[in-house]
């Protein structure tokens, strides 16, 4: 019999534990179905998950079915318990994500599946509540396709249609299949676990319908793993049993571990298989099996029993808490009581700040606030409370830097030198060792390597945890008879601190993904407010309704959701997710609020410490270079230089206007010093007030449908009105010689980048996607401001309240047609006048005749 560990995955209120339930009954596992508002279910036995009906904890249950053994993992599906769901990830063979058939495909699902993808897991899709849904099996299948894979295929349809189906998905199966007219088990199975083929279902798990046959799907076209020989474990999970015990709980992917065994120096008291609440205990465990392990204390999840490495998730919270502690909680303890809670949840991250006695610990939501009171509430019996919280910010480098750390007080020393690289967003830390056994023994770079992941170093910036960066050992050098351990340790922190001052350090900042549903009339409101919030988004216009879809920073749009809601009179809804992090659009902002100084922190410091006379010195940070032992490795001509990807942000227009300022008043004329050290004759001095040139800013489809005459032109065709706008303002132009730019809206026009072009002598400027005129006009405004005497011409009362705010004049649509009109009439007079006068006389060809 195949053994499976297979895990079930889920947005909230999918029906997740529901389907768990439904094959642990149908499988005979348990004798009597239990539902989730009857809080009665197996796997949700904690009293938090009955009374609030979700799942917080990962649990395991087995179930026989037919040829294969199933270990069933149930995960948590609210998105403030992510990190625990994705810590299941590490020991799937297969997963099931469930998708709520009332709903579609939700945000979080998503997210799980894009986890799914980077852990390279192969899936199964449960499409459920077939039973209450008003959307069509045919609707709901290409929304999958859609948002998923092209290669979703429906499995409950019949054999001969699923055979044509698969002989599309790659060219092995369509020759087999024209071969044959039939495709091989062991190949469709295949395909499944490469991820090129994900078998979909329709059911209720709720009224069993379509889950025994679902069942009969997973036992047909999984495979058993082919495990190792050699004893190897995979760490996802550690819990305290009822009595206190610290269990690890572990996936053997290779070997057998037995009862007493001992695994770096800790010896396993106990090997527990748990089924819900309750386990067995057993005398070994082989590989494919999912255990709980009683001795263990030094490993936590991410860890692999043949390496204690950590592995970094990619769900990590985003905001830190304070932690208000009651006035007679010790808190020495509670610090020891939340590091016990960060062994079971590394992502909790507890921090203590000696500065300020406060300590500090990062959540992913409110749910989980109130979820973690509670356990400190009855495991500890302290009440706790957490402030509002802040924004988690990151930090990273913009190009390669070599650090250099140096250790040697009197009888001690070491030093390392590191490279530090920028890495792709998302990357995390990744560490190596590019030294040689002839410059540094093998035993000392393996020690090195170790120190560099022992801790979360922070930045420079604002003492932010690092990120994106790889940690490279390029050089060391130790003492046969004074270097210890701890010498290296203190070198090795010092050279990454020393790299990050000497290098070009950027500061990060969580941000969004968002899809935004409005009304149309709050399309213009809400795309103002995601100018202001720093947020680019594209536009999708439905019927009667607006979708927009983006990406901004966190810190911008964390209350958005609740104006949307208001805004649209409850009409509208804002959802969001986290894409990762990218550059801050305030660093400089940012950092003066944090007043954060790298070289007073004496935890972390950034100098070295060198040895003379007999007596050990500090050396600060950029003096190192004077002291060090060992010359600088890198040089930036031999090394590959990794840039930092920026941020989703809008299109940089300073250019295009620079070349419009520069056609009309022609290139910018650089001083040279010479200019600014010549001889000065002495002459008399005279104040003169230099009048700015003046540069009339157009709204102009606000123009179009405030004159009247435009107005009936646009009325039968909006494109000739528009031309004859621009010649009006072109003969006005001649006439004013000014900077004249003309601005109308494209904001509706899917991909389009926005283009200006020169119309004889005016400037006609089409804005991008998602930005209206008055956005353009706003920023053009404020960017002129100061050289030039900015009119804006436009009847929008908003807009015209907005540009006074930056410093410009304004002037209605119907000021700007009479202005143009006086203008015009003034010189076309002034033009008859200077004409040579033609008038003919009486006898006047006689008078020339005589004379």
């Amino acid at each position: 019999m195949k053994k499976i560990v297979i895990g079930i995955l889920a947005h909230v209120d999918a029906g997740k534990t529901t389907l768990s339930e439904s094959m642990l009954y149908l499988s005979g596992q348990i004798r009597q179905l239990g539902r989730v508002d009857h809080q009665d279910t197996f796997l949700d036995y904690d009293k938090q998950e009955r009374h609030r009906g979700i799942t917080i904890f990962s649990k395991q249950a087995m179930f026989p079915w037919k040829d294969t053994q199933f270990v069933l993992i149930d995960t948590p599906g609210h998105v403030d318990f992510s990190a625990e769901m994705e810590r299941t990830l590490y020991i799937l063979d297969y997963a099931i994500i469930v998708v709520n058939g009332m709903d579609g495909i939700q945000s979080h699902s998503e997210t799980i599946w894009h986890l799914l993808e980077h852990y390279h897991i192969p899936t199964f899709i449960f499409m459920n509540k077939m039973d209450q849904t008003t959307y069509s099996r045919e609707y709901l299948f290409q929304e999958l396709t859609e948002k998923y894979h092209e290669n979703c295929l429906d499995f409950s349809m019949p054999v001969t249609q699923l055979y044509e189906n698969l002989a599309l998905v790659n060219e092995t199966l369509l020759e087999e299949y024209m071969d044959h007219q039939v495709i091989d088990l062991g190949h469709i199975q295949e395909c499944i676990m490469k991820r090129q083929i994900f078998p979909v279902f329709f059911g209720s798990a709720l009224k069993n319908e379509g889950v025994s046959a679902f069942l009969d799907l997973l036992d047909t076209y999984t495979i058993e793993p082919t495990y190792k020989d050699s004893l190897d474990g995979f760490v996802y999970k550690v819990s305290h049993d009822e009595h206190g015990n610290r269990l690890t709980h572990i996936k053997i992917t290779g070997g057998t571990l037995h009862v007493k065994e001992k695994i770096h120096d800790e010896k396993i008291d106990q090997i527990r298989l748990y089924e819900g609440p309750k386990y067995t205990l057993l005398q070994e465990a082989k590989a494919g099996d999912v255990v709980a392990l009683k001795g263990l204390k030094s490993f936590l999840p991410g860890m692999t029993l043949t390496n204690q490495t950590f592995t970094q998730p990619v769900m990590m919270p985003y905001m830190t808490y304070r932690v208000v502690l009651s006035p007679h909680c010790d808190q020495h303890q509670m610090l020891k009581n939340l590091q016990t809670l960060a062994q079971e949840d590394p992502t909790l991250h507890v921090t203590y700040m000696s500065q300020t006695q406060d300590i500090y610990i990062q959540l992913m939501g409110e749910i989980q606030i109130e979820v973690l009171q509670n356990i400190i509430r009855e495991r500890f019996h302290e009440e706790v409370s957490f402030d509002h919280g802040e924004i988690l910010y990151k930090e990273t480098l913009s190009e390669p830097v070599e650090g250099v750390g140096h250790f040697e007080p009197l009888r001690h020393y070491g030093e390392v030198h590191v490279l530090l690289e920028p890495l792709a967003q998302g990357s995390g830390l990744v560490y190596e060792s590019q030294c040689t056994t002839d410059q540094l023994p093998l035993q000392y770079q393996r020690l090195i390597m170790t120190h560099c992941q022992e801790i979360e170093h922070p930045g420079v910036l604002t003492g932010a945890s690092i990120t994106d960066i790889k940690i490279s050992l390029i050089a060391g050098k130790v003492h046969q008879k004074h270097t210890e351990g701890g010498d290296l340790r203190e070198a090795t922190y010092r050279a990454i601190r020393h790299g990050l001052k000497r290098g070009k350090s950027i500061l990060l900042e969580p941000y969004y993904d968002i899809h935004i549903h409005i009304p149309k009339d709050a399309l213009s409101r809400v795309l103002y407010d995601m100018e202001k919030r720093h947020t680019k988004v594209r536009i999708e216009e439905q019927i009667d309704s607006i979708d927009l879809y983006g990406e901004g920073p966190v810190a911008c749009l964390q209350d958005y959701q609740q104006e949307v809601i208001a805004l649209t009179k409850g009409k509208g809804r804002m959802i969001c997710h986290m894409k990762g992090y990218f550059p801050c659009h305030n660093q400089e902002d940012i950092i003066k609020q944090k007043g954060y100084d790298s070289e007073t922190d004496q935890a972390h410091p950034t100098g070295s410490v060198f040895c003379q006379h007999g007596a050990g010195f500090y050396v600060a940070w950029d003096e190192v270079e004077q002291y060090m032992h060992i010359p600088y490795q890198y040089t930036k001509n031999k090394n590959t230089h990794h840039t930092y990807h920026d941020a989703p942000q809008y299109q940089n227009e300073d250019e295009e206007l620079d070349a419009i300022f520069q056609r009309t008043y022609g290139p910018i004329k650089r001083r040279l010093a010479d200019d600014y050290y010549r001889q000065h004759q002495p002459q008399e001095t005279s104040m003169s007030v230099k009048m700015k040139p003046e540069c009339l800013l157009v709204d102009g489809y606000n123009v179009i449908h405030s004159w009247p005459e435009l107005k009936d032109l646009a009325s039968t065709n909006l494109g000739v009105a528009r031309d004859r706008l621009i010649d009006i303002l072109s003969n006005y132009q001649g006439y004013k010689q000014c900077l004249m730019i003309i601005v109308f809206d494209a904001y509706k026009v899917k991909q389009n980048l926005g283009s200006q072009e020169k119309h004889h002598n005016v400037y006609v400027v089409y804005t991008k996607e998602a930005q209206t005129a008055d956005m353009y006009i706003e920023r053009v405004t404020h960017q002129l401001a100061s050289d030039y005497r900015v009119v804006v011409a436009t009847s929008d009362a908003l807009e015209q309240s907005i540009v006074i705010g930056r410093g410009a004049r304004r002037m209605s649509s119907r000021e700007l047609a009479l202005e143009v009109k006086a203008v015009t009439e003034e010189h076309f007079h002034e033009f008859q006048r200077k004409q040579p006068q033609n008038h003919e006389f009486l006898l006047e060809d006689v008078k020339d005749y005589h004379k």
